[in-house]
């Protein structure tokens, strides 16, 4: 289940290590990203004002959000992503591999 793809989403990596992948997303009107899952938990911020057309495989849902407006989801869920705006959207996707690991970072940085 997925949208018709005329017009693919750019995924440019940004950093994609033991711990954490980090992708930035570029959508021009109606572009989607295609079938997936995420193998990770992972974290969205919004670059762009826009609203994403979500589809589960059963329902299409439309979610307005604004610049730097972030959230998260739990590994494993299916989904199709398309920009629903009528201008190019942008965002940040953050996939943690090892959340462990990231604390034992965080607290590095504390302590140095």
């Amino acid at each position: 289940m997925a949208f018709t793809c005329s017009v693919p989403a750019i995924p440019t990596v940004q950093q994609d290590d033991d711990t954490i992948r980090i992708t930035r997303w570029d959508f021009e009107p109606g572009a989607v990203t295609g079938w997936h899952s995420h193998g990770w938990p992972y974290f969205v911020v919004m670059l762009v004002a826009g609203t994403l057309r979500i589809h589960d495989g059963t329902k299409t849902s439309d979610v307005p959000l604004a610049q730097g407006q972030a959230y998260m989801r739990p590994a494993g869920i299916e989904h199709d992503v398309m920009n629903g705006s009528d201008h190019p959207i942008a965002f940040v996707e953050i996939e943690v591999k090892q959340p462990g690991a990231l604390k034992e970072l965080a607290l590095e940085k504390v302590s140095s």
